[in-house]
């Protein structure tokens, strides 16, 4: 029950608070991460193991270290809702996508493609209405997992230093894990644990999307269109989130000019605003259902143990 709790705590300090403004510890670790990077790098897979491994296990072993020495109980619940809320985006979600659908509403193409810009890596000044409305919707079925249920689970199954060790890896593939002249070798490690790391809540989240939506048609999609997606982990979540939302995503995309092939996502209307709305909508309901999940599994475990 207390991991439950302390899922609540975190959730409502996030829809409070929302992410700091000033010294994310994410930003720092950035920081630190591109240091370790300018010493280290060399154009092998060693290299990159060696990085990641510098920059990530050692924080790892402090917080768990911290949480063996706060030893109280309240200490220790205090710490884990604070490293908790530190790593989950929810409210960010939120704040990134509603002023996407605001310009798409008002006709405002321009300030629309500006703020879908904040979302993803693409090149927005090349898209329409529609395109830039499923960039929107995309991101925020992607980042439901990555930024909200993957840390959730680690969290539940290791307490803070599960979770310390999702983010931080998330963020590592996010710096190193592409495939380029420069990270092909020396990233190779931060996108493989990354994908290791999120296998299992990827397909929970699908899973969770398609139990909130249209699950046939999520299921069909999942099948279909998931194995045809270049990651193992975002394909299940935006085939499973897309059919959910009876909408069409995926297809060709702008990238440093060029426009990338991309398979065809979900089933039903083109995305529009209120695509964006609905998905929002579906990883927060997502959100209620794993807290009244975990918080079930624990009242059931303590029958069991009171029996």
């Amino acid at each position: 029950m207390t991991t439950a709790l302390a899922m609540l705590a975190a959730i409502l300090l996030d829809a409070w608070l929302g992410e700091p403004r000033r010294a994310h510890p994410l930003i720092g670790f950035g920081r630190f991460a591109g240091g370790i990077e300018a010493r280290l790098y060399r154009d092998r897979h060693l290299a990159g193991l060696l990085a990641w491994s510098m920059a990530v296990l050692p924080l790892v072993a402090l917080t768990w270290l911290a949480v063996e020495m706060l030893g109280a109980a309240t200490l220790s619940f205090v710490f884990d809702v604070l490293v908790l809320y530190l790593a989950i985006g929810l409210r960010s979600l939120g704040e990134h996508a509603r002023p996407v659908a605001r310009a798409l509403h008002d006709g405002d193409i321009v300030k629309a493609r500006t703020a879908v810009g904040r979302m993803v890596s693409r090149d927005t000044h090349m898209l329409d209405e529609t395109q830039v409305a499923a960039a929107a919707t995309e991101s925020l079925l992607e980042n439901g997992n990555d930024a909200v249920f993957g840390a959730l689970f680690w969290f539940v199954l290791f307490g803070a230093p599960g979770v310390v060790l999702y983010r931080l890896a998330n963020t590592l593939d996010a710096m190193w894990g592409y495939r380029t002249a420069r990270y092909g070798r020396f990233g190779w490690a931060a996108a493989r644990l990354d994908d290791a790391l999120n296998y299992v809540p990827a397909r929970l989240t699908a899973v969770t999307y398609a139990l909130l939506g249209n699950a046939t048609r999520a299921w069909r999609c999942w099948r279909a269109q998931a194995p045809t997606w270049d990651s193992p982990n975002a394909g299940p979540v935006m085939a499973a989130g897309a059919g959910a939302l009876d909408v069409q995503l995926g297809g060709a995309a702008p990238y440093d000019g060029v426009w990338k092939s991309r398979p065809d996502l979900g089933e039903g209307r083109p995305a529009d605003a209120g695509s964006i709305a609905r998905a929002l909508r579906l990883v927060r309901r997502g959100v209620v259902l794993w807290l009244m999940v975990v918080m079930l599994l624990a009242l059931l475990r303590q029958g069991v143990m009171h029996a």
